[in-house]
Order: C-alpha cells, then structure tokens, then sequence
C-alpha cells in the first residue's frame, strides 16, 4: 500500500511538473484599423493586379519591355503609401469611353431642356412654355 501511495505521489509530482511548464497563452484584442488596413490593402492590391491582367495593358507592358508577371510581383512588394498612390493614379485614368455615345447623351439632353423652355442653344426648336 505505501508503494502504490509513493507512486501516486511521484506521478502527481510529475503532471503537475509537466503542467507548470507549458507556456502560457497571450491573447491580445486587434484593432479595428489594423483589419481595417489589411482589408484596404487586399482590395486594393486586387484591382492593381486586375488592372494589370487586361490584355490590353499587358500589351502595352510588353511593348514597354516589362514582363506582366514581374510588374505584378513588384506591386506585391509595393509599400502601403506607394500602393494607395498608384490605385490613385489608375483611378484617376481616362476609362476610354465613348465619345460619340457622349456627345449623343449632351444633344439629346440640351434638346430637350431647349424644347422645355429651360435654354435656347438651338436655334429650329420652339418652346413649349
């Protein structure tokens, strides 16, 4: 009985050792900038690399002699700050519309406000006022 009593003892002694080495776990609380950033940066990442996949632009790139896949790399490697300015910049780009459909949309408008009464730019509409 004393040696199974001695056993237990030592086999307690042991876990509670065992127990008392493992690393306590440290959990901290992550703000909401931080998820905030990372999504940002993801998102913004994600349109640069889309904007880099069109054909079109990728012609360009290899006519310029940049490889497509290592622009697309060194965008990966782009600073928060560098990343934003150049989804600026590709922001701020001409989207290539179409010009005739536009000038179409403006005479279509402006005759209908001249017809309205509200302006006289042409000169063959009469107002209905």
């Amino acid at each position: 009985m004393k040696q199974l009593r001695q056993l237990i003892v030592c086999s307690m002694i042991f876990v509670f050792n065992l127990a008392a080495l493992t690393a306590p776990a440290h959990a901290a609380l992550i703000g909401t900038e931080a998820v905030a950033a990372a999504q940002s940066r993801q998102a913004i990442e994600q349109k640069i690399q889309v904007a880099l996949s069109r054909d079109d632009v990728a012609r360009q790139l290899t006519a310029m002699g940049v490889d497509p896949v290592e622009a697309g790399q060194r965008v990966a490697a782009l600073s928060d700050t560098e990343l934003a300015s150049l989804a600026d910049r590709i922001d701020r780009l001409p989207a290539g519309g179409d010009l005739f459909g536009t000038l179409g949309a403006i005479f279509v408008i402006l005759l209908i406000t001249d017809i309205l009464g509200f302006t006289k730019v042409f000169p063959f509409t009469r107002a209905q006022r």
